[in-house]
């Protein structure tokens, strides 16, 4: 996968930064929320509230995430891993 998350920020950390851009490519959203579910498994702390009647599954929980834009992502550069 070619996004990177952080999993050392904290969620405080987060909060007190701007929202993420809306990620417009459905194959980038897919990469992303699947990273950050990996990290919601392993034992992150969501970033978000979720009501009591809200998702409960963390893939569900983590594109809400991505979605809402608390998550950070960076994409490496376009002539990384490219062998020559």
């Amino acid at each position: 996968m070619s996004d990177v998350l952080d999993p050392q920020e904290s969620a405080t950390d987060t909060a007190a930064q701007e929202p993420a851009a809306p990620i417009t490519s459905r194959f980038l959203f897919v990469d992303v929320a699947a990273q950050r579910a990996k990290q919601l498994r392993r034992g992150a702390l969501p970033r978000i509230e979720r009501p009591p009647a809200g998702p409960h599954k963390l893939e569900r929980i983590a594109m809400e995430e991505v979605r809402s834009g608390a998550i950070h992502y960076t994409l490496p550069d376009k002539g990384a891993g490219l062998v020559r």
